[in-house]
Order: structure tokens, then sequence, then C-alpha cells
């Protein structure tokens, strides 16, 4: 009932351009079925493997957001069910996606990850690595992709300032993107914020948030 009440919460607060992904990695069939019964159907894993297995046994109407950093040689086993890649970061891992998304027949929906973080570990593209892969004649001939949008992590921090400023950032590049529409782009989606910010990033533009422990509780990584 916990999860429930939860989600309730959540979803209550929330605007109606603002869609909630619930982040399910490390969580068991049970919590996700629990959330799924309570009426939510995205949900977030970070590894494929885990992602596979609980596509494989949870009810096929639910849409599996893949929001972890993505290794290319990944991408084979979850492109025949995946519906949102957030976390890519290079123009080979989209010529890969394409190239699985062919075989399945499909066109995959992607967002590009953006680094707003000032920190060394997180991923992600630059504002002007963006903007050039937007630009390029190559993207053009990737057809069974399309963009949708930008995800950003903000810096691990206290500081709500910092963080609202990183966030304002991402949605100033992400305003400016709208003139690059195309076949295979269209940016509609602004993924950002987690269970710890994502209030400030609903108060500067974001349409997706990512959030786990204030659903489910506190992870289990045993």
């Amino acid at each position: 009932m916990l999860i429930k009440q939860n989600l309730y919460n959540i979803k209550n607060s929330l605007p109606e351009n603002v869609t909630l992904i619930a982040v399910s990695k490390t969580q068991p069939a049970s919590s996700i079925m629990e959330a799924y019964q309570a009426g939510q159907r995205a949900f977030g894993e970070n590894k494929i493997q885990e992602m596979t297995e609980k596509f494989d046994i949870l009810p096929k109407d639910i849409e599996w957001h893949m929001i972890g950093h993505l290794q290319s040689n990944k991408v084979k086993y979850m492109a025949y069910f995946v519906h949102l890649i957030h976390g890519v970061d290079s123009f080979k891992t989209l010529k890969e996606i394409n190239k699985q998304a062919l075989k399945h027949n499909r066109v995959i929906n992607c967002l590009l990850e953006v680094k707003i973080a000032s920190e060394e570990t997180k991923f992600g593209l630059s504002f002007d690595e963006v903007e050039q892969l937007l630009k390029s004649e190559e993207l053009k001939n990737l057809k069974n992709i399309n963009i949708q949008g930008l995800m950003g992590m903000a810096s691990f921090t206290e500081n709500n300032e910092i963080i609202r400023a990183e966030f304002k950032t991402l949605k100033t590049l992400f305003d400016s993107l709208q003139k690059y529409k195309s076949l295979n782009v269209n940016s509609t989606i602004l993924s950002m914020g987690m269970s710890g910010d994502y209030k400030i990033a609903i108060e500067e533009g974001s349409t997706m948030i990512r959030v786990g422990s204030a659903i489910f509780g506190s992870r289990n990584y045993n």
C-alpha cells in the first residue's frame, strides 16, 4: 500500500504536462506490480539484463525506459521492446540503435544526454556536440530512430541554487533546439529531475521526471 500511496501523492502534485517514470532498478517484480496496479505504466531501468528479465515476466503494456549509461554492444538485447532510451551520448550509439531498430522493423525513441553537472563521473554530450549532431547530414540517414529531446542529471549537491542553474541551462538549450525539426528529430521531451530534485526540475521546465526512492523507498543493493 505504501507504493500506491507514494505514487498517488506524487502524481497529484504534478502538472499535466509532466510524465512520471517510476525508477524500478533493483526493485523486485512484486513492487513493480504494486505500482502497476496503482496505474503506473512507465518504468525506468539502468541495466539491460535486469530490464529484459522484467519485460519477460511482467505485463506487456508496460513502457520500459532505459535510463542508465548505455554501451553500444548491449543495444541489441532490448531493441525489440524498449520504449525510450534516455542516455544517448554519442553518434556511434545512435547508429547502433538505428541498426538494431531496423532489424525489428521499429523506430526507437531516444533522448540525447547532456552533461550539465560539474562532476567528472557524469556522462553526456556538451552543448556544442548536441548542436553538431543535430546539424549533421549523417543523422538524416538514421531513419529508425526518433530523437525526442534531451536528458540531463544535475550535480549531486544539497545546494539548490547550483541544481536550479544547471536545469535552467538545459532548458535554454532545449528551447534553442526547436529549430532542428526533421523526420527523426522531434524535441518534445525534457527529462530532468529525480527523487531529490524533481520539484526544482519541474519549476525549470522539465516534462519528464525519473523517480525511484520517493516511490519504492530506499533501494536494496544486496
